[in-house]
């Protein structure tokens, strides 16, 4: 059985806004998710997900907290994502993805959320929750 690990950045603007990258393959549908990608071999789950969030969307992020792991299977794949909380610290936004993947990034409301096609829309539900204690002030990231 074939493993793939990865990593999965949720940052949240002030005006309680989700980063997002609008991605797919030449000729597929495109789709959006969070920056995430890939786990390289040496590299930690957290280096992953500043990685993948800076090839992706151009921001230096520094990671707060993990918040969540998601397990599953594609085709032969183990599938194991870590979501992680992220704040910007520096960079631009400017796409730098070199698997060129990556078509459009912007910050999302939760209005935009629950209308745009995603990427893994078993997501949907935990992104939500994460703009909502944003919203609230549970979050300080």
């Amino acid at each position: 059985m074939d493993k793939w690990r990865g990593a999965a950045a949720i940052c949240i603007s002030e005006k309680n806004e989700l980063l997002m990258v609008l991605q797919g393959k030449p000729g597929e549908k495109k789709t959006w998710t969070v920056p995430s990608g890939g786990v390289f071999e040496g590299e930690s789950l957290e280096q992953c997900c500043m990685r993948e969030t800076f090839e992706e969307t151009g921001y230096l992020v520094h990671v707060t907290e993990r918040l969540q792991t998601k397990r599953g299977r594609i085709g032969k794949t183990d599938i194991h994502v870590e979501y992680f909380s992220c704040i910007v610290t520096g960079g631009r936004m400017h796409i730098q993805d070199p698997d060129h993947l990556i078509h459009e990034i912007r910050w999302v409301s939760q209005k935009e959320l629950n209308e745009w096609p995603l990427s893994f829309p078993e997501d949907q539900t935990f992104l939500n929750q994460m703009l909502t204690k944003k919203k609230e002030g549970v979050d300080r990231t």
